[in-house]
């Protein structure tokens, strides 16, 4: 399972926001995604078990963790 430590790649990214219990992250380096290992724009880290994220592109889409998967629901 690919992992990702935003401390190793600490001095390629900016931080944007930082609530306690999430963050967002410019990267402004070229960092690889651990995925798919094409370089990304932004990263969104967060410790909360749900998230909604509001439209940016017409779509809301929210993000459940649970102890089996990560699943991603676009409205």
């Amino acid at each position: 399972m690919p992992r990702f430590d935003v401390h190793d790649h600490r001095h390629a990214l900016k931080q944007l926001k930082d609530t306690g219990a999430t963050r967002l992250w410019e990267n402004r380096k070229d960092v690889a995604c651990p995925v798919c290992e094409a370089p990304f724009d932004r990263l969104f880290t967060t410790r909360k078990p749900g998230t909604t994220f509001p439209e940016s592109d017409g779509a809301r889409f929210c993000l459940l963790r649970d102890e089996d998967a990560i699943h991603l629901f676009r409205h």
